[in-house]
């Protein structure tokens, strides 16, 4: 359904897109309407909504969620130029950039150097193998980072930066989820070494991102299931929380929105998450949580971002099955403010681009202030 040809249009929206909706929203105040922002948007909705072939709006040239390819220095994100015409199409607010994951490559027997992304850290002896990222994945970023920042001067579009997977990294990618579980529960310090050794490379890269001139930093981490989170929270918060609060330093310094993301249930992080200070959490997972419930207990302290079930209506439903939970959601979310109306993942090839163009055009119909 992803290749056929579409029927509906994308229709005007009032406002043009705007960084200062998004971050009023961020923060709580008033605005015209509520911002809609995707994380991702895969290439074939690209290609249709610009009438020319393009990349996704995460990268121009690979797979950022295989991790490896970033560490190598094989990813580089979307051209700008492209990402700005996506965004004056659909009346999105900020152009985003990402360095998801910590950077780590090894020292192989034979002398040689590769990433670290191939889950053989089992134990505090592979400590020796690490080769931490330093100056020259720093440089590497920045320079993209300066690329949008540049991009965007003369619009009133802004730049987000996506990142901070200290937690995620390494049961994602270098250690394994099994292992990994087994590991904390055998050497907790150890896990809690590595964290902290890469939130020092994400304190460094952040500090010289917002000095750059980023408009929102957006921190991302999953420690979630549909049930919960995956460790006891006590144990979690405690590993996890100083040096995540280390990363948004330079960003609460500079009065600089922030934005979470993790998957699952979070009943039980929730509220760390606000008293650590950030503005916006994302996506709502529909599969864990209930958006009126949520809104209702959290509504008033906090920003929320997502909830449109990419499944349900977006893949498997009707355009008006996508209108009315549209209309739906804007009726429980934009009282009082504080949504920015997302899906719960990514716009993904196989949401039949109908479905999408009514997603868009929905949020900018019911969602005007």
């Amino acid at each position: 359904m992803a290749n056929t040809v579409s029927t509906t249009e994308f229709e005007p929206y009032s406002g043009k897109p705007d960084k200062e909706r998004l971050i009023a929203t961020y923060r709580g105040e008033k605005t015209d309407r509520v911002p809609n922002f995707e994380v991702l948007i895969e290439d074939e909705h690209v290609s249709k909504m610009l009438g020319r072939k393009a990349s996704n709006t995460l990268s121009a040239d690979g797979d950022p969620a295989k991790g490896a390819d970033d560490s190598e220095g094989g990813i580089r994100p979307m051209y700008p130029s492209d990402y700005i015409d996506v965004c004056n199409v659909i009346g999105q607010d900020c152009i985003l950039l990402e360095s998801l994951w910590t950077p780590l490559k090894q020292k192989n027997k034979d002398g040689s150097i590769s990433s670290f992304f191939d889950k053989s850290f089992k134990s505090r002896e592979d400590l020796d193998r690490i080769i931490w990222p330093g100056e020259e994945e720093i440089t590497r970023a920045l320079g993209f980072v300066q690329e949008y920042v540049d991009a965007v001067k003369g619009t009133d579009i802004g730049v987000v930066y996506l990142g901070g997977c200290i937690f995620q990294t390494l049961y994602e990618f270098v250690i394994g989820f099994q292992d990994f579980m087994i590991l904390l529960m055998d050497d907790e310090g150890l896990i809690s070494e590595i964290m902290e050794r890469s939130s020092v490379y994400f304190v460094e890269l952040y500090k010289r991102a917002v000095e750059l001139g980023i408009d929102v930093l957006w921190l991302a981490d999953d420690f979630a299931f549909n049930g919960g989170m995956m460790i006891p929270p006590e144990t979690f918060e405690k590993i996890w929380r100083k040096p995540m609060e280390r990363m948004m330093e330079p960003a609460l310094n500079a009065g600089i929105p922030l934005k979470f993301h993790s998957d699952g249930k979070l009943d039980d992080a929730m509220e760390m998450l606000i008293d650590m200070g950030f503005n916006c959490i994302n996506p709502m997972d529909p599969y864990s949580i209930d958006y009126r419930d949520y809104k209702k207990r959290y509504g008033n302290r906090v920003t929320f971002s997502g909830n449109i079930d990419i499944e349900v209506p977006l893949v498997r439903g009707s355009t008006e099955d996508v209108e009315k939970d549209v209309k739906e959601h804007c009726e429980v979310m934009m009282k009082g403010g504080r949504w920015e109306a997302s899906t719960s993942h990514s716009v993904v090839n196989y949401i039949p681009h109908e479905n999408f163009i009514t997603m868009i055009n929905a949020f900018h119909k019911y969602g005007k202030y």
